[in-house]
């Protein structure tokens, strides 16, 4: 599905990524660990086209997305990439059910096929009771929850999530690496996850170890 040849990438004189090859299949749940400063958010950020490469190509069944112009580019990442930060990044103003909604509506979808959807995804995460609560009256376990459902409201081909479980308690982290595992289940979703957690690097499919901008195993 997804394919990173030869990346490379620079910070002034800091050379992050020195070479970057890797392959992630369908329906794959991928960790990618390694000590701060090892380059795994920036792999991450590039592979999913919020940064681009100094050199190298990243390809998305076949196509080169790395060379797509800024407002293709922009296109491309709404339709079929979805996000899991650190910080969940919802929209204080605005419900639960509303920030899952954003996405699709910025993808040009009638809201009435968005909300039905997104109550679907919220209702897959456990909650339902939460829709109309804006993110101020949720635990950051439920925060973290509205912001896996917004990730995947326009069934993207492949989630990245960088640090997901880093805010939250051991419980919500349990939940939430449990889900990851139901949604590969049941959509066949694919996921590349950036992590300090060892359990949940340990589940998955496999560990990918960085250091110093190159890939010593996975």
């Amino acid at each position: 599905m997804l394919q990173a040849i030869n990346i490379r990438k620079s910070y002034n004189s800091l050379e992050v990524l020195k070479g970057i090859d890797l392959t992630i299949e369908k329906s794959e749940i991928v960790s990618i660990v390694g000590s701060s400063g090892a380059g795994k958010s920036t792999l991450l950020h590039i592979l999913g086209t919020l940064d681009l490469p100094d050199s190298g190509e990243v390809l998305f069944d076949g196509e080169r997305v790395s060379s797509l112009g800024r407002n293709d580019l922009s296109r491309f990442r709404n339709r079929h990439i979805g996000f899991v930060f650190q910080f969940h990044n919802l929209l204080p103003e605005f419900t639960a059910l509303e920030n899952v909604c954003l996405p699709a509506y910025l993808a040009g979808r009638t809201e009435k096929e968005v909300r039905v959807r997104a109550r679907e995804l919220l209702g897959l995460m456990n909650l339902e009771h939460r829709a109309d609560h804006k993110p101020s009256e949720m635990s950051g376990g439920e925060q973290q929850r509205v912001s896996v459902a917004r990730s995947l409201i326009n069934s993207p081909e492949i989630i990245f999530a960088d640090e997901p479980t880093g805010n939250l308690d051991t419980k919500n982290a349990q939940e939430l690496h449990q889900i990851f595992f139901l949604l590969r289940k049941e959509f066949g979703q694919t996921f590349v996850i950036v992590t300090h957690n060892d359990t949940l690097a340990d589940m998955a499919d496999r560990k990918i170890v960085m250091r110093d901008g190159h890939i010593l195993e996975g």
